[in-house]
């Protein structure tokens, strides 16, 4: 018996039916069945790409020379430091702080 939650879920995951991959058996039969269909598709694939359906010949493309590698333009324009260090003023916040332990 499931048990439902706060939120009104009574099932969190786990086991289901029909749930996950199909077995290689199914999937072989699937695959069968449609193959019957390889011509037909291809002819209709073809004649919308020649129409200029751009989805059909990006598929097209996708299946006869796979996908492009995506690229990334990275440029760095300048250096961006996280936090400006001024040396000068540490310098004299630790002379005046010695001048102020050597006056007490």
């Amino acid at each position: 018996m499931a048990v439902k939650k706060q939120d009104g879920r009574k099932s969190n995951g786990g086991l289901r039916k029909k749930a996950g991959r199909k077995s290689k058996v199914e999937e072989a039969g699937l695959i069968e069945r449609l193959s019957v269909y390889d011509d037909m598709v291809q002819r209709k694939l073809l004649e919308m790409c020649e129409e200029g359906d751009m989805k059909a010949i990006t598929l097209f493309y996708a299946y006869r020379y796979g996908r492009p590698k995506e690229t990334k333009d990275i440029t760095v324009k300048a250096e961006q430091p996280l936090f400006e260090i001024n040396y000068d003023d540490i310098v004299d916040d630790i002379i005046s702080d010695d001048d102020e332990a050597i006056d007490r």
